[in-house]
């Protein structure tokens, strides 16, 4: 496979999607869900499970968008969170659907409360010192067992990753919650074990191709691990997505974005973090840069 003689066109295509992204959140911003952007908070004891479809055409019936899922131990209550500072009024009337429709007493409410936007801000401060951390750790990590231009590459990598989700989320205007953040910290684990595997068959490979350049060993590594690759994110990908097809709408939160980061992660593992390892150890010498063992 000739990956790095066609390096730009990934490049192009990362950044095209990148900025798309960048611009959509500039203009509309992020959706933020109701974790981050503050809220109301409704819970219902209904004493029986009942589909969120169902449960969905009440809160339509309101003009709410609201996020439903099922909580207690025989999915009998119901959360539902939206955005919308519901005032006394709103709720009341929202209570009085349901108290109509399924007989529910007043002791079948069981909170309904409203949520500070400054919870999401405590909860964006404490990913980024998450991610700050795994990234710096894992720096030092691959610098310490390969060397470092192989840690600023795959840390490029990450970075690469995370903006791919952001763009994806901003451009189809999904709900970004918690979810999406325990979901972000496993893909930057995730993307993080793929990238090393093919930076380790690089790094064999300049042990003994001795007169090859950095890119014939690095196409050559490629080529060696890419059905690895794919055939473990393909097995990944099945598990997450029968999580996204059958699981209840709190799962689905977390699925979804796991789905983009693992096909996004295979992406850059083959497509971007080998070839910036090359532009980083190329700089200055020759096309191909010749001779590994001397550079």
């Amino acid at each position: 496979m000739d990956i790095i003689s066609k390096r730009k066109i990934f490049f192009i295509l990362s950044i095209a999607i990148i900025l798309v992204g960048l611009v959509t959140m500039a203009v509309n911003g992020l959706n933020l869900g109701i974790d981050f952007a503050g809220g109301t908070l409704i819970q219902i004891d209904l004493g029986k499970q009942i589909a969120v479809e169902e449960i969905r055409e009440i809160t339509d019936g309101q003009n709410l968008t609201a996020n439903i899922v099922h909580a207690g131990e025989e999915n009998h209550e119901v959360i539902i969170k939206t955005t919308e500072d519901l005032n006394n009024e709103q709720r009341k009337s929202l209570k009085a659907k349901f108290k109509e429709k399924y007989n529910l007493d007043e002791e079948a409410f069981m909170q309904s409360k409203q949520i500070s936007p400054s919870i999401g801000d405590e909860i964006k401060r404490k990913a980024l010192i998450s991610v700050a951390i795994a990234t710096a750790g894992m720096l030092l990590y691959i610098t310490f067992r390969f060397q470092f231009a192989f840690g600023i590459s795959a840390i490029i990598a990450l970075v690469h990753d995370v903006l791919i989700a952001l763009a994806v989320y901003a451009i189809f205007r999904i709900p970004v919650n918690t979810s999406f953040v325990a979901a972000i910290l496993t893909i930057v684990g995730y993307s993080i074990n793929d990238t090393i595997v093919v930076f380790d068959r690089i790094r064999e490979n300049l042990r003994y191709v001795k007169k090859e350049g950095y890119e014939n060993v690095i196409n050559m590594s490629i080529s060696q691990t890419i059905v690895r690759s794919i055939n473990t994110s393909f097995t990944t990908l099945l598990a997450i997505t029968s999580l996204y097809i059958f699981g209840v709408e709190a799962i689905k939160d977390f699925a979804l974005p796991l789905i983009v980061g693992v096909l996004v992660g295979t992406y850059s593992s083959i497509f971007v973090a080998s070839p910036v390892w090359f532009m980083l150890k190329t700089r200055g010498k020759n096309k191909n840069g010749s001779n590994p063992r001397k550079a």
